[in-house]
């Protein structure tokens, strides 16, 4: 706590750079601790706890809300304690909490990432968390946290044959693929961080912006398929619009991971960091469905694909796959259902100052509106295909 009031002032003060207000430009991540974890009668020791977040974080912060996210890390200190060597939480050696922020329904962030694994596409695993934590007096309730697999972790060890390939968190300047934005520190290695070789992500550049894209189509495509799947991110483009996430890819450079599959050397899009789906969104809105307020040149793996009438294709049969299947109307409110029974009484019952509900009536609303956003996704996508 001494750490995050140096980084981001007083607990419950806004501050935020001069006059306040605003988001600090933090570079550094928060530092780790060592907590000690129980669950269900059992300990793990010296466990690597820190914060998580950016504006989020901050505007937890500076609200007085202490319902914080964190990350975890079960082996952060197993070179100072050998005796913590490999330690692993059923298998995972780190996760983040994340707090639900902006997300008065608790769901946003879970069932995004199951429509996406239910569509058959490589996302985290979430699951819903109560968080009790003893800071000096005792445990005490934090609230409904949601769980979410680290795709640096298990998701690529899981979810691909092989964890060797090159793992890009991509955020900010050249994040977006616009021409002539290249830069390394745009693409930050999670995986084989020691070897300074980005090789795979110029290429992609290269190919993305060839100029066979307007002279000839199929050799744009062919050389374009050699290095990225495209597949892959066609699907996960028509599953992030149907239901719709602003904060990512196409409105801002960031929340996705680029994973350079050892299957086929393609680089493979791995979505993440859905607190903020389903719903219209900030910063210009969601995305619609074909992609009038997009600026290709901006955005030109969304741009440039979609104008191309043979992945164009592709992508409207995802579409209408999506809303037929992993958000079918009906199914998807059955499960908003279904989890907001089982979450209920743990929602309803955070307190004040540890919680972002100013009652249990905003908690029923929000389902309210879930269920309302999903018909109308339904809609929306009936009217584009037709």
């Amino acid at each position: 706590l001494d750490d995050m009031t140096n980084t981001y002032g007083t607990f419950g003060t806004s501050s935020g750079g001069p006059g306040g207000g605003g988001v600090i430009d933090v570079d550094e991540d928060p530092i780790f601790v060592p907590a000690s974890v129980f669950y269900n009668d059992i300990e793990w020791y010296k466990v690597g706890l820190r914060f998580k977040g950016n504006s989020s974080l901050q505007s937890s912060w500076s609200n007085g809300i202490l319902k914080l996210a964190f990350k975890m890390d079960f082996d952060e200190y197993e070179d100072d304690y050998p005796q913590i060597d490999n330690q692993r939480f059923y298998g995972f050696k780190k996760f983040s909490l994340k707090n639900n922020y902006n997300d008065q329904s608790f769901l946003r962030e879970k069932i995004s990432a199951d429509v996406f694994a239910n569509a058959g596409l490589a996302v985290s695993n979430t699951a819903f968390y109560t968080l009790y934590i003893d800071h000096g007096d005792g445990p005490e309730y934090f609230g409904l946290y949601t769980l979410v697999e680290e795709v640096d972790n298990t998701v690529i060890d899981t979810q691909f044959s092989s964890d060797d390939g090159n793992l890009y968190k991509p955020e900010d300047y050249g994040a977006s693929f616009e021409e002539g934005t290249f830069n390394e520190d745009g693409f930050e290695k999670k995986t084989n961080e020691d070897e300074a070789d980005w090789s795979d992500i110029e290429a992609l550049f290269a190919a993305l912006h060839d100029d066979t894209r307007t002279t000839n189509p199929a050799t744009w495509r062919t050389n374009l398929e050699a290095i990225f799947d495209v597949d892959t991110f066609l699907h996960y483009l028509a599953v992030n619009t149907v239901i719709q996430n602003w904060d990512t890819y196409g409105r801002m450079p960031q929340n996705y991971y680029l994973y350079n599959n050892p299957d086929n050397s393609k680089l493979t899009w791995i979505p993440w960091d859905y607190n903020e789906a389903l719903q219209t969104g900030n910063m210009g809105g969601s995305l619609p469905l074909n992609f009038s307020s997009l600026s290709a040149s901006e955005w030109p793996l969304i741009g440039y694909l979609y104008s191309d009438e043979v992945y164009r294709l592709i992508y409207d049969n995802y579409v209408q796959a999506t809303i037929e299947g992993p958000f079918e109307t009906s199914y998807i409110q059955s499960v908003y259902a279904t989890y907001s029974s089982l979450i209920e009484p743990y929602a309803t019952s955070e307190v004040s100052g540890r919680t972002f509900l100013n009652g249990s009536s905003d908690f029923y609303q929000a389902i309210t509106t879930l269920n309302q956003h999903a018909a109308s996704r339904a809609s929306a996508v009936s009217q584009y295909l037709d």
